[in-house]
């Protein structure tokens, strides 16, 4: 997760030149003419770009041990597939680097054509809560939407690539062996611990639930928005193959509580209100089935684990920044699973578990 309200980028922005020529291999020749934004995110290289004839794109560059053009073309594959099913996904293409830039290894460009409305939660860190319950209301109907459009798209599951989201096993520790024998930075860096006895004992039941392919990191910075209604949804990077309950568990987990606050001592600010407009816009077009009501709250403490996990991996793998790996173990990995057996962790799961019953 990282603290977005203190750490340093981990990339340098992009040049001018190299905006240029990712705009210029990718949208036919068009010419960049002012950088009108650039992400203050510190795990991001994105800005965006006015060019000649009036548009607007999103330059995003990616190191390629993160993604290279095989990685990007699983999610711009699912991105295209919901633009046909009617769900208001900008167009993106990628193109490959032509030299390494800044001593790094190489890097992957991908240029979105700007989505249709207010980028109204720009300046605000990645898990922010909803500005009030209408958003999130409008947030669940889009992600209930975007669901039933996704049924037919029928990818596997990717390959453990650095920062993906997933739940690969029904309990805690079968996450931690699924990405152990995956990731060899992740299984070096938890052989010296006794990772087993910091977990708790937590398992779900995943029978009666389908896969499906979902977009995986759903919260308000990655929509877009005109009045009170979602007009653009982005940001595809941790999409993956997982079932559609795990996709809103992981929406209420980042926009219900507080995890910044819990990491420095203060409380959860658990979102009580926001929670229930959010099931509640989602239920309005996509009534949860009995396995999934059952499932939701269960999921609550789990769907944090396979982002961690990665996002490790890629401290290490990828960012060369092993105190940060440390800090994604400690505070966002255990810290969010030890908040979850508190009293506010167990009450969060039951007022899902009575609304998602309705």
């Amino acid at each position: 997760m990282g603290d977005e309200s203190s750490a340093a980028p981990t990339w340098p922005s992009p040049t001018e030149d190299e905006i240029a020529g990712a705009v210029e291999a990718t949208w036919g020749g068009a010419e960049p003419v002012e950088i009108v934004w650039r992400s203050a995110r510190p795990l991001s290289s994105t800005v965006g770009v006015r060019l000649g004839d009036g548009a607007t794109v999103v330059v995003k560059r990616l190191p390629l041990h993160l993604r290279d053009l095989a990685a990007l073309a699983e999610e711009h594959r699912f991105m295209a597939h919901l633009r046909a099913g009617g769900i208001p996904v900008p167009e993106v293409r990628a193109t490959l680097g032509a030299r390494p830039v800044g001593g790094a290894s190489g890097f992957v460009y991908e240029v979105q054509r700007a989505g249709v409305g207010e980028d109204r939660y720009r300046a605000d860190f990645s898990w922010t809560p909803y500005g009030d319950t209408a958003d999130a209301a409008a947030a669940g109907a889009m992600m209930a939407r975007m669901h039933l459009a996704a049924a037919g798209f029928d990818a596997p599951a990717r390959p453990a690539r650095p920062l993906i989201a997933g739940l690969h096993g029904d309990d805690v520790a079968r996450s931690f062996e699924w990405h152990i024998a995956r990731r060899p930075a992740v299984a070096r860096f938890l052989a010296d611990r006794d990772w087993r006895a910091e977990i708790p004992d937590l398992r779900v039941d995943l029978t009666g639930v389908t896969p499906l392919w979902t977009h995986g990191d759903w919260h308000a910075t990655n929509l877009l928005w005109t009045g009170s209604e979602v007009t653009s949804v982005f940001d595809f990077g941790l999409a993956d193959r997982t079932t559609a309950v795990f996709d809103l568990a992981t929406a209420i987990e980042r926009a219900a509580v507080d995890w910044v606050s819990l990491r420095d001592g203060g409380p959860a600010h658990v979102r009580a209100e926001q929670v229930r407009a959010l099931l509640e816009g989602y239920r309005s077009e996509r009534p949860l089935a009995a396995a999934e009501q059952v499932l939701l709250a269960d999921l609550l403490p789990l769907v944090h684990l396979g982002y961690e996990l990665s996002e490790i991996d890629y401290f290490l793998s990828v960012a060369a920044e092993p105190r940060n790996a440390e800090i994604a173990y400690r505070d966002w990995l255990l810290g969010h699973l030890s908040w979850f057996q508190t009293s506010d962790g167990r009450a969060l799961r039951a007022l899902v578990r009575d609304t998602a019953a309705g």
